[in-house]
């Protein structure tokens, strides 16, 4: 018998905010993370703006992580973060985890430019990396491992039940939360952790990014830069943060009086792999993983009332993305409100399925849809109801969040309001 399995804790680290509150609000309010680069020196790019976590402090994790002192990759910090921050939402007994599951979401190992650069440079690059290894620890003194987020928050909270790692590109955090959700759902465990985080604003990332031409170079107007939908837009901009959220089943929730967020009911993964950055024109894989998410919640297309959207600002995601919606909601796909929460946030390539899931669930929890800022030229190929006019109140009771990734790496989550 299928378990039913509910969130009871969120935890966030984003541009628009360190806290879920400060997050929302901002969210709400139409505001844009996005800003100048200045975690490096960024003025010799052709993109120089992104969405940095102002007033990070990875020091102040010591108090909690004393373990991460040595750590030099950001997202491994931001992660941290997010989901001790989640952990302390949901209120529950950190006991309980030792029979929880863990699934974290990350992208590309963090290749540590400033230690590359003195290893090159040194007389003898045989003796410079062997000389890094030892300093660190370590076999690996240029990279941060993919799994490290997984092995510090496993070993801290003493997850013993499963811990698993996701690379998937842009859906490797919504792909993470329908992992454990699954698992739940089919009874093997009560309690799950589920999330992920992404730094790439570094100059190898951003560098890299600004050559495969998917990102604004719009340095100028920065909030403007990242305009979802609209026909103007010219790419998406690089972010970074994490985000994190408990899982439980009802049933295990309930017993422990946990305060309910809201439910997941449906989840549905695809691989249409047609290019490795573009999307099939016809949208064929967003398609099927929309499809499957409602099939896995036993309802039909008529049950969606809000989507959440991948919606990144490139020419050809949001077009193909607006297609896909209407094939699958059919004649409902213009009367229901579409949100792109990239367009304040931008684009944390594995963090956004992840913290779009947390938006999803926001809304219900709280009566309201974000906005889709910068929209002010319609395009006739993008003719949904993308809320461009502000916030908007909402009585649905259903969300379904879109992530849909390089390589055709699709993932669709479909939240419900909580009624006990």
């Amino acid at each position: 018998m299928n378990q039913c399995v509910v969130i009871t804790g969120l935890g966030v680290c984003t541009p628009l905010g360190h806290t879920v509150p400060d997050f929302w609000r901002r969210l709400l309010d139409g505001c844009s993370g996005i800003g100048p680069v200045t975690l490096f020196d960024a003025s010799a790019l052709r993109v120089r703006i992104g969405g940095e976590v102002q007033g990070f402090d990875p020091a102040a994790l010591l108090t909690e992580y004393p373990e991460s002192a040595p750590e030099k990759d950001r997202k491994v910090g931001l992660g941290l973060d997010a989901a001790h921050r989640a952990l302390v939402d949901s209120g529950l007994p950190l006991e309980a985890l030792r029979e929880a599951l863990l699934f974290v979401g990350v992208s590309l190992e963090t290749f540590l430019i400033s230690d590359a650069t003195s290893a090159a440079h040194a007389g003898d690059l045989s003796s410079a990396l062997v000389a890094l290894a030892l300093a660190r620890g370590g076999p690996s003194p240029l990279q941060t491992p993919l799994d490290r987020l997984t092995q510090l928050l496993g070993d801290h909270y003493g997850f013993q039940h499963g811990r698993y790692t996701n690379c998937s590109a842009c859906a490797a955090g919504a792909q993470v939360v329908g992992e454990a959700f699954r698992r739940l759902r089919a009874g093997r465990a009560n309690v799950a952790l589920a999330g992920a985080t992404d730094s790439p604003l570094n100059p190898l990332a951003l560098g890299g990014f600004s050559l495969l031409r998917i990102l604004s170079e719009e340095n100028d107007r920065p909030g403007r830069a990242c305009r979802p939908f609209d026909a103007t837009r010219q790419g998406t901009v690089l972010a970074e943060g994490a985000a994190f959220m408990v899982l439980e089943t009802r049933e295990h929730a309930r017993r422990r009086g946990a305060r309910v967020c809201g439910e997941i009911i449906g989840y549905g993964s695809s691989l249409d792999a047609y290019r490795v950055t573009d999307p099939e024109p016809d949208g064929r894989g967003a398609v099927s993983s929309m499809t499957r998410a409602i099939l896995d919640a036993g309802v039909t297309p008529a049950a969606v009332d809000c989507v959440n959207a991948h919606g990144t600002g490139t020419p050809k995601n949001d077009v193909v993305e607006t297609r896909a919606i209407k094939q699958v909601l059919g004649d409902r796909a213009g009367g229901i409100p579409v949100t792109a929460n990239k367009s304040m946030t931008g684009h944390m390539i594995a963090t956004s399925g992840a913290l779009e899931a947390v938006a999803s669930v926001l809304t219900l929890y709280t009566g309201k849809v974000p906005p889709t800022i910068n929209r002010n030229c319609p395009d006739p190929e993008c003719d949904l109801d993308y809320v461009a006019e502000g916030c908007r109140d909402f009585a649905g009771r259903t969300v379904l969040s879109n992530s849909f990734g390089f390589g055709g790496q699709n993932a669709s989550l479909l939240f419900r309001r909580f009624e006990p």
